[in-house]
């Protein structure tokens, strides 16, 4: 259960300035329960769960700053409907993405269908291609995401980022960084980028 109530909570995120990270962190530790409760009810990992539970959060946040969020429900419905919506997308993609693996012919076992020397210059050129286009990609993201990956990417911890980049805690560069690499993923159509 939240430390403040509703109201309090929407108005210190409207309120902005630093007593805002207090109400950010009070709805975000509120409803907490929901990531099991997503593992149990949709079958889906506790990292996706927690994943969905971050983006929704996230999303609480945007419309209640930008009042798009209109106070009809409580803010314990309104997280666990938009957490659902999140878990369902999540299951969706899922099903999706399998269904399009199942379909054609991937590049990979044509590769190994060529002799050796010519396999190893064509895996090395896909792979220059593939990082040039991600790397395109982080730089469409922006320059925070950017930055939080390739500090990722280069072995820092979540508490260094953290303290690099003066986020509040280890926690919150964490749900910045999987959101990055969803964003990420979703820019370049692949759920192959490493967490």
């Amino acid at each position: 259960m939240a430390l403040h109530s509703d109201t309090e909570i929407i108005e210190g995120l409207k309120g902005g300035g630093s007593q805002r990270r207090i109400f950010e962190r009070d709805l975000y530790q509120g409803y907490f329960y929901l990531i099991s409760h997503g593992v149990k009810k949709y079958n889906i990992t506790a990292e996706d769960a927690a994943s969905a539970y971050s983006d929704t959060i996230i999303s609480i946040i945007d419309h209640i700053v930008a009042n798009r969020f209109e106070g009809r429900s409580a803010l314990k419905s309104y997280a666990y409907q938009i957490f659902s919506n999140k878990c369902v997308d999540l299951l969706r993609k899922d099903t999706t993405n399998k269904r399009k693996a199942d379909h054609g012919t991937a590049l990979d076992s044509l590769v190994f269908e060529l002799p050796d020397k010519a396999r190893n210059a064509i895996q090395q050129i896909i792979a220059k291609d593939e990082w040039r286009y991600m790397m395109q990609k982080l730089q469409e993201l922006g320059e925070k995401c950017k930055q939080v990956l390739l500090f990722f990417e280069d072995g820092y911890s979540d508490k260094e980022i953290a303290g690099f980049m003066e986020y509040n805690s280890a926690e919150v560069v964490k749900t910045s960084r999987l959101r990055c690499l969803d964003k990420l993923r979703k820019m370049m159509g692949t759920n192959d980028i490493v967490k």
